[in-house]
């Protein structure tokens, strides 16, 4: 699964193979095989912003997570079985994946911040029986309770409470021996949901071999991990494949130190902080959060910062962003792309020169990746086309939960489709443009959103910004920018012309959008990307709320 020694990135990608063993088990692969040569080794570190980290040691993690494992089957967990987590970053988190994987069972990642309708979704589509949640999210649980018919036992992480099990005193109550599941590599062991950025989230249900699959493109993008005095952080939630399967497994798997924080909404000042305090080296930030690290002024002046390597994906950087980093953090962002479905399959790698501002990267090794045409058949360098990658690959996904259907959608002949509109030049370099349904149509042109929004962020006014397409009885659509301003600028009729013929010269006159709002905020996903969907509905309403006015 590591990467082959080589002087450039075309020969160790030649010289790499797969290497997938028949049987495999990810919480005795990142716990137990680390504890049994180094117990004391610090695994796990976690940030506190008013004292000292609270370390954890493999030696640890192995305990309590096998005590915790015979906790789970005491309440009638086995193979096969749900174990939803809704947890923040923390040791709590790491151990209850660990002993969820140790039993043979399916770990179910939810994120803390999820409203209720997403909540009994994702419990209820997943058929979860036990919950391990914090107070705050046993709170919002008990207010759906009597409709989860699967869920029968909720564990708090925490001061106990009543209705729950006690994390803590399921721990204590139990041995910490325990003799791991025999597993295969395709066995079922996690599944996420997917964002729900154009449709409703489903169950992309992984085996255990999606570590496997995972870490050659976290030594790419990372540039050789680990290397010593390596350290990961995120500030992605570890409910999101991003964060899970790019930092928190494959850093406990590497050796390498994870740093948790206990923040749950992203702040730039606390991001600097966290990376200084903690002596981060290795950092997977999305480029959202990147672009909103751009707006604070001067940031190494106050945050003594150590990184050797920032990977960034989940959706286009954008050489706005790219340029700011090597400009201001003094390195380049090693951008990479996957899906929940089939994650990290392309990468770059500054070290070796495989780096270029608005591209992806090329394909990681082993991983076989193509833009095809609705047909399934590859196209031309420089032709659009979606993103695509072949089977059988260790991080594709088993299918979705209980969707047969959807599942079989996924695939045109070995080729998984993403959804994703792109292109790969005659480098061998993958840019992306965006997904199926954002793309816009305007007076004939195909513009992918991704380009727009990059622009629109490096003006000097605007932190955030989301591109969509308004329905236009002229143009088809025309395209119309969502804008979240810096903190502190004047927004009026100026500001927008600015902004307008900011695109206009950057990019052409049939990209630039022809309606700007000026909002608070952008609807989000936990993992970071825009729900661009929640915005072309409300542009939607608007143009056909503005022709029943003129139809009147």
């Amino acid at each position: 699964m590591f990467l082959p020694d080589g002087q450039n990135f075309d020969d160790i990608a030649s010289n790499f193979a797969w290497d997938v063993p028949e049987f495999f088990n990810m919480g005795f692969a990142v716990a137990d095989a680390w504890a049994a040569r180094e117990p004391e080794r610090i695994c796990l570190e976690h940030f506190n912003p008013d004292g000292p980290p609270a370390r954890l040691s493999y030696g640890e993690l192995t305990r309590r997570s096998n005590a915790f494992a015979n906790a789970l089957r005491s309440l009638g967990v086995g193979r096969g079985d749900r174990v939803a987590l809704m947890l923040p970053q923390g040791f709590h988190t790491a151990i209850a994946h660990v002993a969820i994987y140790k039993l043979g069972a399916i770990a179910v990642p939810l994120a803390l911040l999820f409203g209720i309708e997403a909540i009994e979704h994702r419990l209820s589509a997943s058929g979860a029986t036990v919950l391990v949640t914090t107070g705050n999210g046993f709170d919002k649980v008990s207010s759906i309770r009597e409709r989860l018919n699967s869920l029968e036992t909720v564990i708090v992480a925490g001061p106990p409470m009543a209705g729950a099990e006690a994390f803590e005193q399921l721990e204590a109550a139990h041995p910490d021996a325990l003799e791991t599941e025999k597993t295969c590599a395709d066995d079922p062991a996690l599944m996420i949901f997917t964002s729900g950025t154009t449709g409703a989230p489903k169950g992309a249900l992984h085996g255990h071999r999606v570590l496997i699959g995972h870490i050659p493109g976290v030594q790419i993008h990372h540039e050789f991990m680990p290397q010593p005095g390596d350290k990961l952080w995120t500030p992605a939630d570890w409910a999101w494949a991003g964060g899970l399967l790019n930092v928190l497994l494959p850093g406990l798997l590497l050796g390498v130190p994870v740093v948790s924080s206990p923040a749950q909404k992203f702040d730039p000042e606390l991001a600097y902080r966290t990376m200084a305090e903690m002596k981060v080296r290795n950092a997977f930030i999305p480029p959202t959060a990147l672009r909103i690290m751009r707006t604070v002024s001067d940031p190494l002046a106050r945050h003594k910062l150590d990184l050797r390597s920032v990977g960034s994906g989940g959706e286009a950087l954008g050489r706005e962003t790219y340029e700011w980093a090597q400009r201001v953090l003094g390195l380049t962002i090693n951008e990479f792309y996957g899906q929940t479905e089939c994650n990290l399959v392309l990468a770059s790698i500054a070290k070796l020169g495989v780096s270029r501002g608005g591209a992806i990267g090329k394909p990681v090794p082993g991983h076989e990746v193509a833009v095809i045409d609705d047909e399934g058949a590859v196209v031309a360098n420089g032709v659009s086309g979606q993103i695509a990658i072949k089977r059988p690959d260790p991080v594709m996904f088993l299918g979705y939960w209980g969707n047969e259907e959807a599942t079989a959608a996924k695939f045109v002949g070995d080729w998984m489709l993403t959804g994703d509109q792109g292109v790969c030049d005659e480098d061998g370099y993958f840019s992306f443009f965006g997904r199926d349904d954002d793309v816009i149509t305007s007076s004939g042109y195909r513009i992918g959103p991704g380009e727009i929004e990059n622009c629109l962020t490096g003006h000097p006014s605007v932190a955030l910004a989301a591109a969509v397409g308004k329905p236009d009885p002229v143009r088809t659509e025309i395209v119309k920018a969502y804008i979240v301003a810096i903190p502190g600028t004047e927004i009026n009729d100026g500001l927008s012309v600015s902004i307008r013929d900011w695109v206009k010269t950057r990019l052409s006159a049939h990209e630039y959008p022809r309606e700007i709002e000026f909002v608070d905020e952008l609807p989000l996903t936990t993992t970071g990307k825009v729900v661009r969907r929640l915005l072309r509905d409300k542009a939607v309403e608007e143009a056909r709320l503005k022709a029943a006015d003129t139809t009147q």
